[in-house]
């Protein structure tokens, strides 16, 4: 069972344009969620997936400093590009992740690819499905044969979302969702507005360079109600706004 990493990423953020690449304690946003990724230990490839406008020469420049593999695909057909970016690839699985997504806990990661390996027939896993994770921790595995089913009936918004197509008409397909517990969905550390950065940052100076076990992150923001609040307004996109 061969798991492939990919993290989206581009710099034509509406809300908070160039986020991917702003510099967090050190490194790139983009180098937390790569560095989250290869610590799990857990993927047998990762790469990115960029578009090709102009832009976004500044993200495959962090993918060479970093030393992880770019494709470069459509800007709104996301699903596409990650197809695209698979193509010659030996995977079973892709681990969908996104660039900005900086406190991503290796752990969770490491524990989604081992329930996938384990529940044979799967096809879809997600922390999601019923969110108990703070937004912004979240993971989620599509197997070879949803991805591709997804790509060649999703329309829409669906192939903006890569994987909403899956879990919107799972038809056959057996989907799993992994519950964490205590559940802290109300929590938000995703990073689409300067009221987010303003939240993580104070994490990152808090915690230091390192990957925060989930957990661990929970608890220390349960401790401080002000932290919670810097972004405790923000309002999530809706599928169909994104």
């Amino acid at each position: 069972m061969r798991i492939v990493g990919i993290i989206q990423a581009r710099m034509g953020s509406t809300r908070l344009p160039g986020k991917v690449v702003r510099e967090l304690e050190g490194r790139s946003v983009l180098a937390w969620v790569v560095r989250a990724a290869r610590e799990a230990g857990a993927l047998d490839d990762l790469l990115v997936a960029t578009t090709t406008e102009p832009a976004d020469d500044a993200v495959v420049a962090e993918c060479r400093r970093l030393g992880v593999a770019w494709h470069r695909g459509p800007v709104d057909d996301v699903l596409t590009r990650f197809v695209q970016a698979l193509e010659g690839r030996r995977w079973d699985a892709m681990m969908r992740f996104t660039a900005d997504c900086p406190l991503l806990d290796p752990a969770v990661i490491r524990e989604a690819a081992l329930v996938f390996r384990a529940v044979p027939g799967l096809d879809y896993l997600s922390t999601s499905l019923t969110r108990t994770l703070p937004r912004g921790l979240d993971v989620e595995i599509a197997g070879r044969a949803a991805l591709l089913r997804a790509d060649a009936e999703a329309t829409g918004f669906h192939r903006t979302h890569v994987t909403s197509h899956i879990y919107a008409h799972p038809g056959d397909a057996r989907l799993l969702g992994l519950a964490h517990q205590p559940a802290a969905d109300d929590l938000r550390v995703t990073l689409d507005t300067e009221d987010d950065w303003r939240l993580i940052t104070a994490v990152a100076t808090a915690f230091g360079d390192r990957c925060v076990p989930a957990r661990t992150l929970v608890s220390w923001l349960r401790e401080r109600p002000e932290v919670c609040g810097l972004n405790a307004h923000v309002r999530q996109k809706a599928l169909q706004e994104a």
